[in-house]
């Protein structure tokens, strides 16, 4: 696991009127403080990547459909300076993953419908200094295959 990279198993609870889950409480470590809540859809196969934040951390699940997101650590300080790590989360296996900074991440929708995702970033997004710095999916700074599993071949 990259360093600072934090997951909480998330729970459904259902009963005979529906279900509800808990994503992030405020008396649980993972929390720092609130800056906003947020939800980015993705259509069937779109990736939405890549992107850091200096002073941002996200703390992101997928609530409806199923997402595969990667993380990838650019922090040279880091003892897990390069790696990547992958998730597959949402309705199969509801997991929030609490984002450092300084890590790229990016998600990708998987399955046949529409991917909702929800995120609670410790910060609000700040409009006229945006906290955001993307690459594109497919960049060589990173060796990460959208399309197939892992590392880029050749």
């Amino acid at each position: 696991m990259i360093e600072g990279v934090k997951t909480k198993n998330l729970r459904v609870i259902p009963d005979e009127r529906g279900w509800l889950m808990e994503i992030l409480r405020c008396d649980e470590d993972l929390y720092e403080n609130f800056g906003q809540v947020y939800i980015s859809t993705a259509y069937p196969g779109v990736v939405k990547a890549w992107h850091l934040h200096n002073k941002q951390k996200d703390n992101f699940t997928c609530i409806s459909g199923m997402v595969k997101v990667v993380l990838y650590d650019v922090r040279k300080n880091s003892s897990t300076y390069g790696e990547l790590n992958e998730f597959f989360i949402g309705e199969k296996n509801p997991l929030l993953i609490s984002i450092p900074t300084h890590v790229y991440h990016g998600f990708k929708a998987i399955g046949n419908d529409t991917a909702f995702c929800v995120n609670v970033p410790n910060n609000p997004y700040n409009y006229s200094e945006p906290d955001e710095f993307r690459l594109p999916p497919d960049t060589d700074e990173i060796t990460y295959d959208w399309i197939l599993n892992g590392k880029k071949h050749g």
